[in-house]
């Protein structure tokens, strides 16, 4: 191959790349648009209206013992249902974590992001080290979300550090 030749094969991978990277923000730009809106049908709402308050007041907790768990116990016929209409949780999945794919795990992520801002002592780091026990997380895929979570939380700086080298 000459130069223009790895050029040109270069450009059409960038391009191929850039595609697929579209295709991908505009599956998770839908997901943005109706995440758990299933919360606000008549299964789900109500229970929520009731739960929302007193979670807030909780702390996060896979301990079965714990209040937070209490109240997912009294919860449960809400979040069955949730959780059957919602493929960002493990539990909409036979196989958990393992039957999810990038972009679940992405929706999740973020999901326990924002749940955490709801809670006074909410801890993103926290809550993925408890919900890797919770849910079995691979010690792999616990330390991406940590990864993740500590990149998006740094100045935009470090994800400029792919340019034109």
């Amino acid at each position: 191959m000459d130069e223009n030749e790895v050029r040109e094969e270069t450009e059409k991978h960038i391009k191929k790349v850039s595609f697929r990277l579209a295709e991908m923000m505009t599956v998770l730009a839908a997901r943005s648009a109706f995440h758990d809106k299933s919360k606000l049908g008549d299964a789900e709402f109500p229970t929520f209206v009731k739960f929302t308050p007193k979670l807030r007041d909780t702390t996060y907790s896979a301990d079965k013992g714990s209040e937070y768990q209490q109240y997912l116990r009294e919860m449960k016929p809400a979040l069955e249902h949730h959780y059957a209409k919602n493929r960002h949780h493990p539990e909409f999945f036979e196989d958990g974590v393992e039957g999810m794919d990038l972009l679940d795990i992405i929706e999740m992520l973020c999901d326990w992001w924002a749940a955490t801002e709801r809670h006074a002592d909410g801890d993103i780091i926290s809550s993925i080290h408890k919900n890797t026990g919770r849910f079995s997380l691979s010690p792999q895929l616990a330390k991406i979300l940590e990864n993740t979570v500590r990149n998006m939380k740094n100045d935009d700086a470090s994800h400029k550090r792919g340019g034109d080298e």
